[in-house]
């Protein structure tokens, strides 16, 4: 495997990671930088980059015309693989066909196993995960006794990697639920917080993905109408903990609570829609920020509590629930910010739009532009998912100003 030769040094920033040679020379989600759709233009690439619609000032766009491509991206782009220590120490395949499965595998990549997910359906690997597995070449867990690759659900074998299958369940309720208590191994005692996601309602529980992967709170799904019993055992599995429903009534109802309420305390985080709903995920605090006073994640707090510039942001598709297990692992590293939701392809929704203004935008003294904080956006899909307006609009939104003109 090989980084791909480009033309300019700025290329080469632009593209570590996310454009790595496959076997064979097939170039990883290289086609889909240039992506276009009949709604939705991408403006020409600029000396074969793909600029805009790869990268701006202050975004980067995982590509991809799918989740799949997306999760074989995102791992690369966390772990190139080019150099000692840029490793994975082991890698999670999650079923396409399971959504919750995904999502809830999302809690492998905190501590201390620190697993990006790579997507396959039940027959064999996709070419995009065989080629990124490949590279990334897992060195071996030492929480999991050296395993390299997790399975999760109905996907395939990997060959010669030492694997460890976590679950085989069918049901995406036992499968969140073996998902905690094997991530409860590994780390030697249970989270004792739990995020509680509708497997009716997709787009509520994408912002769960990223928080797991960066706090190693598992994530356990109810029913439209209950709360099943693998998620029951699993909550008493883990004596009394903090419970956080996400999404509003509508999604998770009032009786849900009360029957969640036998198993722990239980806080409710959430809005009406998708986006909003991602909103107040990444805003939420408990204990809540002191009135008027600067807000920040403190020791034992549960939440992401950004309400500040200098930060990372992870913009998904509310239409693709994948994608959120996907760009996890830009949750739970470098970066480490929340997962956003764009509902319209076209337009930054109202809420995130409202959220940037109010907490993203850095601020700097006139010639101190250097001391200033700096954000970064993730751009998750290809321009069907998230329009290159959108992601300039974003870039506009994350760009560093003078305080004199905000």
């Amino acid at each position: 495997m090989r980084l791909r030769a480009l033309s300019s040094a700025v290329g080469a920033a632009l593209l570590v990671g996310l454009a790595l040679s496959g076997c064979g020379g097939t170039r990883l989600l290289e086609h889909h930088t240039t992506t276009t759709t009949a709604s939705i233009s991408a403006p020409a690439s600029v000396g074969g980059l793909g600029i805009p619609t790869l990268a701006t000032r202050n975004t980067t766009r995982v590509g991809g015309s799918n989740p799949v491509d997306d999760a074989a991206g995102v791992a690369l782009a966390v772990y190139p693989s080019q150099s000692s220590g840029s490793h994975p120490s082991a890698v999670t395949i999650a079923p396409t066909g399971d959504w919750e499965a995904a999502i809830a595998s999302s809690v492998l990549m905190a501590a201390p196993i620190h697993a990006p997910v790579l997507l396959s359906g039940p027959s064999s690997l996709p070419k995009t995960t065989s080629q990124a597995l490949s590279t990334l070449s897992p060195t071996g867990a030492g929480a999991i006794d050296g395993a390299q690759v997790l399975r999760v659900g109905d996907v395939p074998g990997v060959g010669h990697f030492k694997t460890d299958t976590v679950s085989s369940a069918k049901d995406p309720y036992t499968l969140a639920a073996d998902i905690a208590a094997y991530q409860a191994a590994a780390a030697g005692s249970p989270s004792r917080d739990v995020v509680i996601a509708s497997s009716a309602s997709p787009a509520y529980a994408m912002p769960a993905a990223g928080w797991a992967a960066e706090s190693g709170d598992p994530v356990l799904f109810v029913s439209a109408t209950g709360v099943p019993a693998p998620t029951r055992r699993a909550l008493q599995a883990d004596s009394n903990p903090h419970i956080y429903v996400l999404g509003p009534k509508t999604v998770v109802s009032a009786q849900i609570v009360r029957t969640l309420r036998r198993y722990g305390s239980v806080a409710r985080v959430g809005r009406a829609g998708a986006a909003a709903n991602s909103v107040a995920f990444a805003i939420y605090r408990n204990p809540a920020c002191p009135f008027g006073k600067a807000c920040a994640q403190i020791p034992g707090s549960f939440g992401w509590a950004i309400r500040s510039p200098g930060h990372g942001y992870t913009l998904l598709n509310a239409s693709r629930p994948l994608d959120a297990a996907a760009s996890a692992a830009l949750s739970g590293s470098g970066d480490y910010g929340p997962q956003l939701l764009v509902e319209d392809p076209t337009t930054l929704p109202k809420p995130v739009l409202q959220y940037f203004l109010n907490y993203a935008t850095p601020g700097f003294s006139q010639g101190e532009q250097t001391a200033a904080v700096y954000n970064h956006g993730w751009v998750i899909g290809d321009p069907a998912a998230i329009s290159v307006p959108v992601q300039s609009e974003l870039d506009t939104l994350l760009q560093a100003v003078p305080v004199s003109s905000q």
